[in-house]
């Protein structure tokens, strides 16, 4: 066994300083995402699923990372992910090198075993390059134990994961740092890592060259062609976002990460490691307005799959098996600079009445491209009566507020029936069109206000940014004079340098109290496409998408003034969102089927 006590030099190299956000990339699987700083360093990763502990935490002030790295500090950094993949190359330059460092977490992904590919290549000069791996499991209270080298493979137990280094034999262990190493390149030449972490032990042979061609092979199957579309490149990516943030239960996390700040030092921060019904439903409806691709038959599955469950029941949140997401609690860590750390997510126990609303419409997007199982036909009498049982009941609405008679969650109900009706025969049909008369009329009595304005709850006549998202789908129709006018308010009040914010908070600046809202922008964009402005919808689509990082990478919130992101990254409904728009606004028409 290589070990040897670490240096007090050597833990406080071990420190990875925070980046802002818009520095960081990621890469996913579909069962587990690994966030990488712009150093190329993997400083985030929970195994064995996103819901898990983490094994590396340095993120959030836990410690813990995986970087290979230029010796000389004297360098440049750039990176960029491989068209329609999540496949990501980190670039350094020296004085007088220029080194590239491929990575990705292996696919086709394993709920209890990942494999995290870095294939470094030197493509001018001479490299020398820093090689630390150092896992600190249960956010960074556990220990690795009994690390050893078994013939070239460095072997260790990780917090009950078993670990598996490949490519790095030289290397020696440090107590209290892990492993550490140098190697070097020439130009031309490449060196390959290879990280298992696995539930149990595997005799698979860890092999570069086959496991990068089937990552490869994986991704060319799972992301179709986006040519045709508005902005295919982002497209494309959102595409991959969307797919790798999406496990082989069907589940789609929210977001790859817990606890970055929405606002710095507000209490803002949550955990994102779950699946949405909600965010299922808008990436599904997303895929599906660009066709019957392998993404919508997941969101329908496991969104079927929990309202047969649970019926009315139903959650707004589940983890990526369909478990029950945990209570919320602390961390002892230092956390992302502005916020503190938690886990679980309190919010997963409201009752969001729009969830089923969006169920509807995914459900039937399905039945248009024919692609609605028996489960998921039944799992729509289930929603269907649900809201018949639950409408007029006070609910916590899109934004996870306070429990009240919420205008946007109504709307997305009467789209969702209004959908179903058109989409399925018999009594489904009947019960669903008339019971989207009945709640839009009283919704109408309710929350329409004498000026032909929706208020944003029936106690609030303030602007609502969320009443975007059932115009958009066309509740209430163009050719209500009302969807205009509303459009146009929360358009007055809300928007500002060309991006959008939720709702205002009293006596405090847009812009001061949060950040812009980015599935607003996109929001704001196909609602005003569904009222016949395709240059004022081009206009709100092209804003909104720069306000990503380097990466390409959306989270929930921007800061305009700073130009920074703000909350967990990446945010998947605002990559749906963008995909959305994308085919939309390159199509004649302006409604889903």
């Amino acid at each position: 066994m290589h070990e040897r006590a670490g240096t007090q030099a050597e833990l406080a190299d071990g420190v990875c300083p925070p980046s802002v956000l818009r520095e960081y990339g990621i890469l996913a699987d579909g069962e587990r995402g690994a966030v990488v700083d712009p150093e190329g360093r993997i400083v985030w990763l929970c195994a064995p699923r996103w819901h898990s502990d983490a094994v590396f935490s340095a993120l959030i002030g836990g410690g813990g990372y995986f970087g290979v790295e230029p010796v000389d500090r004297w360098h440049v950094w750039g990176s960029y992910y491989e068209d329609g993949t999540l496949i990501r190359v980190s670039r350094w330059v020296t004085a007088d090198s220029v080194i590239e460092c491929r990575d990705a977490l292996a696919m086709p992904g394993s709920v209890d075993r990942l494999v995290l590919l870095r294939r470094m290549r030197v493509e001018r000069g001479e490299a020398r390059l820093r090689l630390t791996l150092d896992p600190r499991p249960g956010f960074a209270t556990g220990r690795v134990r009994d690390p050893r080298l078994a013939g070239d493979v460095w072997l260790a137990d990780a917090g009950g994961l078993r670990l598996r280094l490949v490519g790095a034999p030289e290397a020696a262990w440090h107590t209290g740092s892990g492993l550490r190493g140098e190697f070097r390149l020439r130009k031309g030449e490449h060196h390959d890592l290879i990280l298992e972490l696995a539930e149990r032990e595997c005799a698979e042979r860890l092999e570069p060259d086959r496991l990068w061609r089937a990552t490869e092979d994986t991704w060319r199957r799972a992301v179709p062609d986006c040519s045709a579309l508005a902005a295919p490149r982002d497209a494309r990516h959102a595409y991959a976002v969307l797919r790798g943030l999406t496990s082989s239960s069907g589940g789609m996390v929210a977001a790859a990460t817990t606890s970055l700040p929405e606002r710095a030092n507000t209490g803002r921060n949550y955990d994102y490691r779950f699946a949405w019904i909600r965010d299922q439903s808008y990436a599904g409806l997303a895929v599906a307005a660009h066709g019957p691709h392998d993404l919508l038959d997941s969101a329908v599955r496991f969104t079927a799959e929990r309202i047969l469950a649970d019926g009315e029941g139903l959650h707004p949140a589940y983890d990526v098996g369909g478990g029950r997401v945990p209570r919320e609690r602390g961390l002892p860590l230092p956390g992302y600079p502005g916020g503190n750390d938690r886990i679980g997510n309190r919010a997963a126990e409201q009752f969001q009445l729009d969830a089923f609303g969006e169920a509807l419409q995914l459900f039937a997007a399905a039945a248009h491209h024919d692609r609605l199982t028996p489960e998921a036909e039944q799992a729509v009498t289930v929603a269907v009566d649900a809201v018949a049982r639950n409408w007029k009941r006070p609910d916590a609405g899109l934004w996870e507020l306070d429990e009240r008679w919420w205008t946007q969650s109504r709307l997305s109900v009467v789209c969702g029936l209004r959908r179903v009706a058109g989409a399925f025969k018999g009594r489904t049909a009947r019960t669903g069109a008339d019971l989207a008369e009945a709640v839009f009329a009283e919704t109408r009595s309710r929350c329409l206000r004498a000026d032909g304005r929706w208020r944003r709850a029936m106690d609030d006549d303030g602007p609502e940014a969320a009443l975007l998202t059932p115009l958009a789908r066309g509740c209430p129709s163009a050719d209500d004079p009302s969807s205009a006018i509303t459009r146009r308010f929360i358009e007055d009040e809300l928007a500002e340098d060309g991006y959008l914010y939720r709702f205002r908070r009293p006596g405090v600046p847009l812009g001061e109290a949060e950040g812009a809202f980015l599935l607003c922008g996109f929001t704001m964009a196909l609602a005003t496409d569904h009222l016949g402005d395709r240059t004022g919808a081009l206009r709100w689509f092209e804003r909104t998408r720069t306000a990503c990082g380097p990466s390409g990478l959306f989270a929930e919130e921007y800061d305009v003034r700073q130009r920074q992101l703000r909350g967990n990254l990446p945010q998947a409904f605002v990559h749906a969102l963008l995909l959305e728009c994308a085919v939309r606004l390159n199509d004649a028409s302006t409604l889903p089927p």
